[in-house]
């Protein structure tokens, strides 16, 4: 196995050591808010705390979590571990505070918090307050996990991918060239050139030491990911109740298999043999997330059963290792699952589930089948942790960032009860949009959710421009989500309407619906945006039919470039698209998840079936003839799953076509727009263009 050299600060064991010297950086805190007329801007938005990672203690008595604040001037975040009561009689205390950020808290025993800072992982004492270094991972620590019994850690690090010898020789003595030789797939994803790959390792944890020096690579001697890029944690693996095993999810593939792959599995290491089972060989999709029943007899994790769609339904599948059978538990239920947890008892599952419009959290009970729903409202739960017959769950909305709230296993449909205040009474000064629920009707006589958002200080004897929000993914439901980019109480702030459809395509609503978007964009998804918007301009009279706009990212900037060559009757007054695909056959070639072309398009552009024709005959680029309004383009360096071209594309044709259009374009950003600064000058950006055509 391969072994990974740790420097440990021997020293800072003695002193304290976790806290680091950062006298050119000030700790960034709880700003100040004045919150003018109630109203929510851009910049209120990031004057919130942003709820992180939580860990509850084992005697259940206490939560610790992380909040990060933003300072706009230093242009970055900082978080902090707190530390609340579960029975919510207390405030929240504030465990650490430093220029670094903690994260990955992780609760040793009742009265010692583990977690990380930098590439240092730290304990701290939460009666004094005392931190000790445990160990330092040079290589960078991304995460970890810690036994049952508290004696075996495990933690994620990154190994750098090796060039070839034959290729490493031309850069003797070029110590300064940038150049990238690639003779394969997939040496770049999403927003990163693939220059390293994660592994977890296998520590001892003694003595307040995690001995890494002599830590084991339980993946062992190649290039394979684990967790799998770009977003897996520490999620993708767990000990064993007894802590003689660790199940993790890797799919063993690189290079241009890699690109055209969802096949991952699921896999059981023994720690005393080294020897390594897949589970789920035979099971061609994702599979992932892997959870250990509390008596070691069964392991669940989330699977798919398609290899290439990577929005394929996640089902609850469990194996029993007496019987060595797996069984779907969602087999008779559409919808998919997420956050595997195991009551207590082992007698029931819970997990999250994208549920018509919302995530809520579902019971699955392990003998009968039996599901039932546990949490019910206008809310999304991204997850939760289970302990005897309480739930502690992130909870967000469109009103509100992400909170704890409290409910139990024995609730129905239940609402729960806060527990974090993070940004209560910042929010309190707020008059937020309301939010409703529509069902309409589709153009072939289905039924659709659109959210409608009202705008700032609403008043029926008015009249109000509007915005069709076009959803990314494409197969992403638009739930009761909290985001720094698409904020629908920054554009209701600015006195818009929001319509916001679940169209052809998003989850939540059942197999078939989702899979309409597939092979066909240019279908009833762009009918159900039209539906929506023509809807409620028919129906609504406070919505100004004559002053609506459309917007959208990713999949959602498509529908806008699709929009906009399909605006005869001018619709919209005018839109604006987000990193998103404009030339199909550019696309094809350009991403580097080619799994997703493949299933999406049906293929590269070269191979004729009926599929790819339609695929092809869709692209926005082929419909500029017929653009006839204004269009604001935005577009990041770094995003390698739709890169810049296609929004200088957009835009270039759109300025040849005599438009007015604006390009703003961001050089160190991604798929997202993370920094603070840079998300202000969108937020500016979007507010002053609809404002130019709408108001």
């Amino acid at each position: 196995m391969r072994k990974i050299v740790i420097i440990l600060a021997a020293a800072m064991l003695v002193m304290a050591g976790c806290k680091k010297k950062q006298e050119s950086e000030s700790i960034i805190g709880r700003p100040s808010v004045t919150v003018q007329d109630g109203r929510f801007t851009p910049e209120l938005m990031w004057k919130l705390g942003k709820m992180g990672e939580y860990a509850l203690s084992p005697d259940g008595s206490k939560i610790a979590y992380t909040t990060t604040f933003y300072d706009m001037a230093q242009n970055k975040g900082n978080a902090e571990i707190y530390l609340i009561p579960t029975d919510g009689k207390s405030e929240a205390m504030r465990l650490t505070n430093t220029s670094q950020s903690e994260f990955n808290p992780v609760w040793l025993n009742a009265s010692t918090l583990l977690f990380a800072r930098g590439n240092d992982i730290c304990s701290i004492d939460i009666d004094s307050k005392a931190e000790k270094v445990l160990g330092t991972i040079e290589s960078g620590l991304e995460g970890f996990k810690v036994s049952p019994d508290g004696t075996q850690i495990l933690f994620i690090s990154d190994l750098p991918v090796r060039r070839p010898d034959d290729i490493n020789k031309l850069y003797t003595g070029l110590d300064q060239t940038t150049g990238r030789i690639n003779e394969d797939l997939m040496y770049r994803h999403w927003d990163n050139w693939v220059d390293e790959y994660p592994h977890i390792f296998l520590a001892s944890l003694q003595n307040g030491k995690v001995d890494v020096e002599k830590a084991l690579d339980v993946i062992g001697n190649n290039a394979f990911e684990c967790p799998m890029r770009p977003w897996g944690g520490v999620e993708q693996f767990n000990f064993s109740p007894d802590g003689k095993h660790i199940a993790y999810t890797c799919r063993k593939k690189t290079g241009k298999e890699y690109s055209l792959s969802t096949n991952s599995d699921i896999y059981v290491y023994t720690i005393a043999t080294g020897e390594t089972v897949n589970l789920s060989e035979g099971i061609m999709g994702y599979d992932q997330n892997p959870v250990f029943s509390h008596d070691g007899t069964k392991l669940a994790w989330e699977s798919m059963e398609h290899d290439g769609y990577e929005s394929d339904k996640l089902r609850l599948m469990v194996y029993d290792f007496a019987t060595g059978t797996k069984t779907d538990y969602t087999e008779a239920f559409d919808y998919g699952v997420s956050s595997i947890s195991w009551s207590d008892d082992d007698a029931q599952m819970l997990a999250v589930v994208m549920y018509r419009g919302t995530n809520e959290i579902f019971a699955f009970d392990v003998a009968s089948k039996a599901i039932r729903q546990v949490t019910k409202g206008t809310h999304d739960i991204n997850g939760f942790t289970l302990s005897g017959n309480d739930i502690y769950a992130n909870e967000v909305s469109m009103q509100h960032p992400s909170e704890i709230f409290h409910y139990t296993l024995a609730d129905t449909n239940q609402a729960g009860t806060q527990l974090t205040n993070i940004n209560t009474e910042v929010l309190s000064l707020v008059r937020m949009g309301r939010t409703e629920p529509h069902w309409i009707p589709t153009s072939d006589g289905k039924e659709m959710l659109v959210w409608l958002i009202y705008p700032f200080n609403y008043d029926s004897t008015k009249t109000y421009p509007a915005l069709l929000f076009c959803e990314g993914g494409p197969q992403s439901m638009v739930s009761q989500f909290w985001s720094t980019r698409w904020n629908f109480e920054v554009m209701s702030g600015a006195g818009y309407f929001v319509i916001a459809p679940n169209r052809r395509g998003c989850p939540g609503f059942g197999t078939e619906w989702c899979e309409e978007i597939s092979g066909d964009y240019g279908g009833l998804c762009m009918k159900d945006y039209m539906t929506a918007t023509d809807y409620f301009a028919q129906n609504m009279p406070q919505i100004d039919a004559e002053r609506i706009g459309a917007c959208g990212a990713s999949f959602g900037a498509y529908s806008i470039y699709w929009l906009a060559g399909h605006n005869e009757n001018h619709r919209f007054k005018a839109f604006l698209a987000h990193n998103g695909m404009f030339n199909f056959e550019q696309q094809c070639l350009e991403t580097e998840e080619y799994w997703f072309t493949n299933w999406d398009l049906g293929g590269p552009y070269w191979e004729k079936n009926a599929k790819t024709a339609h695929s092809y005959a869709n692209s926005p680029h082929l419909f500029v003839d017929r653009w006839n309004t204004p269009i604001c383009v935005v577009h990041s360096e770094f995003d390698f799953r739709i890169v810049a071209s296609q929004g200088m594309a957009a835009y270039n044709a759109a300025k040849l076509r005599g438009l007015d259009a604006r390009y703003l374009y961001f050089p160190d950003e991604t798929h997202w727009v993370l920094r603070p600064q840079n998300s202000l000058l969108w937020h500016r950006n979007f507010i002053d263009w609809f404002d130019k055509y709408l108001k």
